[in-house]
């Protein structure tokens, strides 16, 4: 039988609320974007930011971190160009912007003083 130390599900229900680097790099395309974030402005963006993303990866990104509260969306209204269909808009939360600011932090402190990486193995 296992047994966990108290400590480990405390530290699981912090990692669950922690931001992945698919998740960091879709909500900083959305902030980015402001009032015009939905999914295909969203991938250009990160296109242009040198990341190539699915559409459907930043979907997935996008409902988690909604799930998370770090982003919250919308409908917008139906477009005759989308056959009449809506597009989902999104927008970063307080939370969100929170947390990919501490993520910033964390960051940061773990790159100042690390020697230049050059792909070498040891």
């Amino acid at each position: 039988m296992l047994c966990f130390p108290l400590d480990y599900f405390r530290i699981v229900e912090l990692m669950r609320d922690s931001l992945g680097s698919c998740e960091l790099m879709v909500l900083l395309a959305v902030c980015r974007l402001d009032q015009n974030a939905y999914g295909v402005p969203i991938v250009r963006e990160l296109e242009q930011r040198g990341r190539r993303m699915a559409v459907a990866t930043v979907y997935a990104a996008l409902d988690r971190l909604e799930a998370k509260g770090f982003v919250t969306s919308w409908f917008g209204e139906p477009t005759p160009e989308r056959g009449g269909k809506a597009k989902r808009y999104f927008r970063a939360t307080g939370k969100g912007v929170r947390e990919a600011r501490a993520t910033q932090r964390v960051l940061t402190s773990l790159w100042t003083g690390l020697p230049n990486l050059k792909g070498e193995t040891t």
